[in-house]
């Protein structure tokens, strides 16, 4: 393998992979032998993995720069030309499901494989070809709306994530007037952003009824592979989190106002957690990296091994930069087995919670890749995947001071209480979507009185200091997963529950890295519960496991604010 920056783009000739395809269906269904049906089914899959290798390529030169009108191209292409083959795909499904040899394909490689496969089969109808195709394409341009976005701030071109950073100065005034500007940007784009929002939702909505579904959250619970539980479930976990969450979310907030001086804390002061600054990283974004990779070298031979190897193919993109989409992901290249790392550095404590949440998500990936056969058993669904990354942000607590010196127990402090904090949040961007979806014929007026009633529910501390635009309910739309990643939010909830339960089970001496192995090493090969239950992790959606989570995090915050002096 190459580095990435060297790794070859072509865009795919789908005409030659259609006959390809073509050619495999034909075979795989005169195959006269499990042994023979396998060999071109694992053929199936490495062409598979090629042409989304090249998809990802593309996705991730844009997303670097969406102001590259090549690779801004190819990704137009890739949304109109990829939906238009989901018939052929389509039958290459079917065929796995009627194939004479299930039993040993199901045998060699699990009943999960075979049930996405069922679900998956349900999900592609020639019909939603064009709808996906214009979600898609508006989906690239919301993007592109909000990473185009910038503004002069105390002599320099800010995007959101650098006005953040100012968000976070120990000059309060300065916290606001970065606040008002990041306000100002999103109230300047609020039009096209509920515009393409709008938009959004009919297309989904034309989806899901096109597929015979009564409503768009029906079908989303479906593709998400949300097969074990239904919306009434994740309803009874948001009010869980409503009646032991939230008071601890206030407590500790109520507690932050005092330590920085302030009457009334504003959302400006949120993420302001000491008088005397938050804890900062220290280093170049270089430097940051250097460290992680010897972080990682002492934390195990599967993670040193895994960090040599991003660092080796330089397998990062990090620093916010003009044009770079906004926020964090991690994908993975599958031809090669390797992930990818996309962040926006903007100096702030942030940048080294990347390093080990995006880090967890491609330690996942890279060790899974290499222990299930196929690329679609390298990962789950995100209730599980998002457990990999923010327990990885746990487990680096003992390596922080390499990263915040004599500032540690400061970012321990911050980090662990700002994960309890997030969980209302994360809930309420759910809520807001069950909220639309259930009133498909909503406006943007509706949209904001929804976010409104639903912020004071389970935020009840939130205060904009009288933004207008933010009053009347209009931060739903700073958060990216609603346009680009419907419905996926609550996964974040749900598995930080689960990653607090790993922690807990280090902190109380037990063998939490084996579990987190053995979590990471099965991808997606079972379903959500009975991946919980082979790793020990309790089910968040129980009321009993938030109680008791919400016990131990209470004990941890006071524990942590003991070391703080």
């Amino acid at each position: 393998m190459e580095k990435f920056k060297d790794l070859k783009y072509e865009r795919p000739n789908l005409k030659a992979f259609e006959k390809e395809v073509k050619t495999f269906l034909k075979a795989f269904k005169n195959a006269s032998s499990y042994e023979e049906a396998n060999r071109y089914f694992l053929d199936y899959q490495t062409k598979m993995s090629e042409i989304e290798t090249q998809y990802v390529l593309a996705y991730v030169r844009n997303t670097i720069n969406m102001k590259d009108e090549f690779y801004d191209g190819e990704m137009k292409f890739f949304n109109t030309a990829m939906p238009k083959t989901m018939p052929l795909m389509k039958k290459c499904t079917q065929a796995l499901l009627k194939s004479p040899f299930r039993s040993e394909f199901e045998k060699e490689y699990g009943l999960q494989l075979f049930k996405n496969a069922e679900i998956s089969e349900k999900l592609m109808k020639p019909s939603i070809i064009l709808p996906s195709i214009k979600e898609n394409n508006l989906k690239t341009a919301y993007s592109k709306t909000v990473a185009t976005c910038s503004v002069e701030f105390m002599g320099e071109t800010c995007n959101f994530y650098g006005l953040l950073r100012h968000m976070q100065s120990t000059d309060r005034e300065e916290r606001r007037a970065a606040f008002l500007e990041w306000a100002k940007l999103y109230e300047g784009i609020a039009p096209a952003l509920e515009e393409q929002y709008g938009k959004l939702v009919k297309l989904r909505c034309t989806i899901a009824k096109k597929l015979g579904f009564n409503s768009y959250i029906d079908y989303v619970y479906l593709s998400r592979g949300r097969y074990d539980y239904n919306a009434e479930k994740v309803a009874a976990f948001r009010e869980a989190v409503r009646k032991y969450i939230t008071p601890i979310c206030e407590q500790l907030y109520k507690e932050q106002a005092e330590r920085i001086g302030v009457d009334t804390l504003q959302m400006y002061d949120e993420e302001f957690v000491f008088p005397d600054g938050n804890a900062n990283p220290i280093g170049t974004p270089e430097e940051l990296v250097a460290k992680a990779l010897d972080m990682y070298s002492e934390m195990s031979p599967e993670t040193k091994e895994f960090f040599t190897f991003m660092t080796d193919y330089e397998l990062f993109d990090l620093v916010t930069k003009d044009g770079k989409r906004a926020g964090g992901y991690c994908t993975s290249i599958s031809q090669y087995k390797a992930p990818f790392i996309f962040s926006n550095f903007n100096g702030t404590s942030a940048d080294i919670d990347v390093l080990t949440h995006e880090a967890g998500h491609a330690f996942e990936f890279y060790y899974a890749s290499r222990r299930q056969p196929l690329p679609d058993l390298a990962s789950s669904t995100s209730e599980i995947n998002e457990i990999h990354s923010m327990t990885m942000e746990h487990f680096a607590y003992p390596y922080m001071e390499r990263f915040f010196g004599d500032k540690t127990n400061k970012y321990r402090y911050a980090h662990f209480t700002s994960a309890v904090k997030t969980i209302p949040y994360l809930v309420s961007v759910d809520e807001f979507q069950h909220r639309v979806f259930e009133n498909p014929t909503s406006g943007p007026a509706d949209w904001r009185a929804f976010w409104k009633e639903i912020e004071a529910k389970y935020m009840p501390w939130r205060k904009y200091d009288g933004n207008a635009f933010l009053e009347s309910g209009g931060y739903w739309m700073q958060k990216q997963h609603i346009f680009l990643f419907p419905f996926y939010y609550v996964d974040y909830a749900l598995a930080q529950l689960g990653a607090f339960s790993l922690f807990r089970d280090q902190v109380n001496g037990k063998d939490a890295w084996g579990s987190y192995l053995k979590l990471c090493a099965m991808g997606g090969k079972y379903g959500y519960f009975e991946t919980l239950e082979k790793a020990g992790i309790p089910n968040p959606l129980e009321e009993e496991t938030v109680r008791s989570i919400a016990d131990f995090v209470q004990q941890e915050a006071e524990k942590l604010k003991a070391e703080l002096g």
